[in-house]
């Protein structure tokens, strides 16, 4: 018996230690693997807070849940059961006590609701982190007079809070209820309930408890949350809910509490059951008429008939608030005189902004990147992004590309080839924005492999093992070669000699990483060694959000090459909230939105490095608090690496769409929408893509002395084609991140790109080449009509291109440039203004290239 027992005893313990392998071994393996990570990228703060906010909420709600529901099950299930209820599971079966039958259950049950509602709460660690370390934001509210950090960091926990007592409250009464009417202490017949003394008590108790969190919630919660209303004709607390609502709320809360003593006093005087519908009718009836009936009475007839009168402060505050959350409140406004015209003398004052007109669009130039760049298969450019460098004494806008490697291409896929050998893309194309070759090709001044350089502009450390294309791990330091680069008919191998990774160590190790990755080549291969490291999370927006996952990142990382040559990537990162009070949301809800941090992420070594933009802005000052020692303050950046930041995309689309109504900032005014404007749009086809005017661009803006890199877009009146005013974003120097907005008069006509397109298309001469063109085995690309502004006036600039039929190479064949109403069309942007404005050496002529010139 005893060898027996022990084979048993033994089988158990196998059974169990399988069932905890299965169970528990991928989340350790989960977490050894992202502690490795976070401790390579020293970034462990933030996954260590993390692990212990969560482990904390989960075990504190946790065991609060379960000791709420087991005592209060276990009260339920008190004293002896006289006349309990019984089933009988078949013929000649014993009754089954179910009462008795659920007693057994009461721990189980109350532990999986626990667990449960202690992994929802576990979610909110974040909010809970924020509250904790929370700063004022500064400015109050309009209503209440509280601080907007008590909507943002305090309202939202608290509401939380309150949800789970609430919740726990009813589960705990349902499954009491159930549990006293199988026992027979609730006995439900026709016309009549009997409710036992103690049990009458308890659920008495109970259903008082869930009355005083509903009337906490209706104070705490619903009546701050009057200022996301969306009532009146915009966000934030209108006239009813001020007038109507909130007075009815606070009625509500006291008609809550004095329906919980009702419930008490019904449970002690052994009525519990016709004082509990007493008080559960009264509050839903009385809530009908204060919460609903009464404020439509007032929104219908009080003040849908004078609305802007009743609404005009309310309008105010939703204006002034928007405008804040937003960060257009300082937008600095210019007017133009819009009489004044071009001048050869303008146009030679303006060479900076003429020398750096954009003539390649990014989807014509990516193709071209693509045939001409790419050299081989396994190689892809993801996107094409702007940015200025000043290149042998001049300031120059660019166009580049990295050159990725894409797995995907690869002509033999197998582990080797694409974990071990092809471990990294290489180098990048870029060229000048306005420069192309005698063929109608872009000029490049840094291009091929490895990269070559015409200028003063170098790559000296071109390997690119983190990128956009990066999305699976690698092992460097292995047995096997790593390709660097194709030359000629060989092929060049290196050695990684970076930062990056984690070692790959021991066996144990080994075993974690082929586990994570779910190859049992890690494992087997004899091509690893245990200084083998292994790179993952390569993709640098996926590494950003990991290593920060409390920011949201803007959608266009950009390539930066740095003053030693090597390749870096910049990511604007960003603070949002969707609680700020009385503020325009977005449709995912956010109202508040601040570019506070810009991530710097090494195409080679794979650091991160995150630097804070806005040391004032309180919710990363919060974050800062939270997770100390991970954020740089904005001087550490280096200064080469300063130079290259840009207003961010994402930000500037949101501030120019909400600009485009918000600019009137009185009630009256904003209400009859009497100065609204849009951004331009050309037609059907162009309505998925709104923002297709908005350009970054160096030019020099009117009244300053010096050219400088800019985001652009204009601005059109309302359901109108004419220019209304146009909107910089500045992004160099000490003016980095300064809106102003240029503002054309009323009274006068600037005609607008929609004006100018029919301009153009109107032309006899132009559409008579397009279409000879279009005939001949060709096909015409129109490019992004671009509206440059110059002094005080616009100059609208479109290229052609021109690309065989069946060919993937757009080659730039002419340049179109509008005035006011005159419109040519040449094959360089220098002759198409000698030619608009009557004479010759419009602009400086730029040097001489090799294999093309100025367009």
């Amino acid at each position: 018996m005893s060898t027996r027992r022990a084979g048993l005893v033994g089988l158990a313990g196998a059974v169990v230690l399988v069932f905890l392998v299965l169970t528990l071994g991928p989340g350790a393996v989960g977490f050894t693997v992202n502690w490795l990570w976070f401790r390579e990228i020293g970034f462990e703060v933030v996954y260590r807070t993390e692990l212990i906010t969560r482990a904390a909420l989960f075990l504190g709600v946790g065991a609060v849940s379960f000791a709420w529901l087991y005592l209060n099950l276990r009260m339920a299930q008190r004293g002896a059961v006289l006349n309990p209820t019984v089933l009988r599971l078949g013929m000649g079966t014993s009754h089954v006590n179910v009462a008795e039958v659920l007693r057994r259950f009461r721990v189980p049950l109350s532990l999986l609701l626990a667990l449960l509602i202690a992994g929802g709460a576990a979610g909110g660690w974040l909010g809970v982190l924020r509250w904790m370390h929370r700063v004022p934001f500064g400015v109050s509210d309009p209503v209440f007079g509280r601080d907007v950090g008590f909507y943002v960091f305090t309202l939202p926990v608290i509401s939380t809070v309150l949800g789970i007592l609430f919740t726990l409250t009813v589960l705990a009464l349902l499954l009491a209820g159930l549990l006293y009417w199988l026992r027979r202490d609730i006995i439900v017949a026709p016309g009549h309930v009997r409710v036992e003394a103690s049990a009458g008590m308890h659920l008495g108790m109970l259903l008082a408890l869930a009355f005083v969190l509903t009337a906490l919630t209706l104070w705490l919660v619903r009546i701050p949350g009057l200022l996301y209303s969306t009532t009146g004709p915009m966000v934030g607390a209108s006239y009813t809910d001020l007038h109507a609502t909130l007075p009815a709320l606070r009625i509500m809360a006291g008609v809550a509490l004095v329906a919980a003593v009702l419930v008490v006093v019904g449970a002690v005087r052994r009525e519990l059951f016709r004082f509990a519908l007493m008080a559960l009718g009264g509050y839903a009836v009385l809530s009908v008429l204060a919460r609903g009936v009464y404020p439509a009475v007032i929104q219908n007839f009080v003040v849908d008939p004078t609305e802007l009168s009743r609404e005009a402060p309310q309008l105010r505050h939703h204006i002034a608030a928007t405008r804040r959350a937003w960060g257009i409140e300082n937008v600095e406004v210019r007017d133009l005189t819009g009489g004044a015209g071009l001048t050869l003398a303008d146009i030679r004052a303006n060479a900076p902004t003429i020398g750096n007109v954009r003539l390649w669009d990014r989807a014509p130039l990516l193709q071209t990147f693509g045939q001409l760049q790419e050299i081989r298969t396994y190689y892809d450019f993801v996107s094409v992004d702007d940015d200025r460098y000043w290149i042998d004494g001049e300031y120059r806008q660019v166009l580049l590309s990295p050159r990725e490697l894409n797995p995907a291409s690869l002509p033999t896929r197998t582990f080797i080839n694409e974990h071990l050998t092809f471990t990294h893309g290489m180098g990048l194309a870029l060229g000048p924005v306005n420069r192309r070759t005698a063929e109608g090709l872009p000029v490049l001044f840094i291009r091929d492999l490895p990269p070559e350089s015409d200028v003063s502009l170098q790559v000296t450390r071109p390997q690119i093992y983190y990128g956009e294309l990066t999305n699976q791990a690698v092992f460097v330091h292995t047995r096997q070669p790593e390709f660097d680069y194709p030359a000629g008919e060989q092929n060049i191998f290196t050695a990684y000699q970076g930062a990056g990774g984690v070692p790959i160590g021991s066996w144990l190790r080994r075993i974690v990483f082929a586990s994570y990755f779910g190859s049992s080549k890690v494992l087997l291969s004899g091509d690893l060694t245990r200084e083998s490291r292994v790179l993952y999370h390569r993709n640098v927006v996926e590494r950003a959000r990991r290593a920060l996952p409390f920011l949201t990142f803007d959608g266009d990382p950009y390539m930066v090459i740095d003053e030693a040559g090597t390749l870096q990537w910049i990511l604007d990162a960003y603070t949002k909230s969707e609680r700020y009070p009385y503020a325009q949301r977005l449709a995912d809800g956010t109202s508040y939105m601040r570019n506070s941090v810009k991530v710097v992420i090494d195409a080679y070594h794979g650091s991160v490095r995150a630097y804070v933009m806005d040391p004032a802005e309180p919710i990363v000052r919060t974050y800062a608090r939270a997770f100390p020692g991970i954020f740089r303050p904005i001087g550490e950046m280096p200064a080469d690496l300063r130079a290259h930041l840009r207003y961010p995309e994402d930000l500037y689309r949101v501030q120019t769409t909400l600009h485009t109504t918000y600019h009137m900032d009185e009630p009256d005014e904003f209400y009859h929408r009497e100065d609204q404007w849009q951004i331009p749009t050309l037609g059907a086809e162009e309505q998925a893509n709104p923002f297709a005017f908005m350009r970054r661009i160096i030019m020099r803006l009117p009244d300053e002395e010096g050219a400088e890199f800019i985001f652009m877009t204009p601005f059109t009146p309302r359901q109108k084609d004419n220019m209304a005013a146009w909107m910089v974003a500045r992004s160099d120097g000490e003016h980095y991140g300064e809106l102003r907005v240029y503002r054309f008069p009323k009274q006068s006509l600037v005609f607008g790109p929609r004006q100018i397109v029919n301009r153009i298309n109107q032309d006899t001469e132009i559409s008579r080449q397009i279409s000879l063109w279009d005939q001949r085995g060709s096909e015409v690309l129109r490019g992004e009509l671009l509206v440059l502004p110059v002094e005080e006036s616009l100059l609208y600039v479109q290229p052609l291109y021109l690309r065989a039929q069946g060919g993937q190479i757009p080659e730039l064949k002419r340049v179109i440039v509008a005035y006011q109403s005159r419109v040519v069309m040449e094959e360089t942007l220098e002759d198409a203004l000698a030619a608009l404005f009557g004479g010759a050496g419009t602009i400086p002529p730029p040097a001489e290239e090799p294999a093309g010139g100025l367009v």
